[in-house]
């Protein structure tokens, strides 16, 4: 795997491949035993979404060769409002941040299912808080509690339990990795 690069998103065919991958790793898409073992992701953007959020803050990508392997969408806080699933999180991470404390929110992070259990995962995040950490205290994201795997992995990278909540007839983990 020598060919394996972690890297910020700069074309729209790498915000396409991404969209392919969400595709192939939505809820929506996959059989239940699969998303028990191997996760899945909650969101299906809009490339015009995606562009939208890549000008704002680039996503972290991680690629062979020419092929996006892995994607951690960046999303600022100023992107709220865009995803109608995502509101109830804003609110409630609003009621835990710190006054004079700036995040960023990872959006969704998927690999592969040929490249899994290999490292890209820590990879990635390792990749994202280089490249993010100058500019924010911390990142947060959510998890649904049915996606073990995914909690499992983010511990594992250093996220720590900051809420749960259920919307939807989901029940959600907003987890928060700090970085100070």
């Amino acid at each position: 795997m020598h060919s394996i690069k972690y890297k910020r998103a700069t074309s729209r065919e790498e915000l396409e491949q991404i969209i392919a991958l969400q595709v192939k790793n939505h809820t929506d898409s996959l059989p239940l035993e699969e998303k028990n073992q191997e996760g899945f992701v909650s969101v299906q953007h809009s490339i015009a979404l995606l562009e939208k959020m890549n000008r704002a803050c680039a996503h972290i990508l991680v690629k062979e060769n020419e092929n996006v392997v892995g994607f951690a969408l960046v999303m600022l806080t100023t992107f709220r409002k865009e995803i109608k699933m995502l509101i109830p999180m804003f609110e409630r991470i609003d009621k835990l941040v710190f006054k004079n404390e700036k995040y960023v929110i990872m959006g969704q992070i998927c690999i592969h299912k040929k490249y899994r259990q290999q490292g890209l995962f820590k990879g990635m995040y390792a990749y994202f808080k280089a490249e993010l950490q100058s500019e924010y205290n911390c990142v947060f994201t959510e998890v649904s509690l049915q996606n073990k795997r995914s909690i499992e992995a983010h511990k594992a990278v250093g996220f720590q339990d900051s809420i749960s909540y259920t919307a939807d007839g989901i029940t959600w983990s907003i987890i928060r990795w700090d970085w100070t």
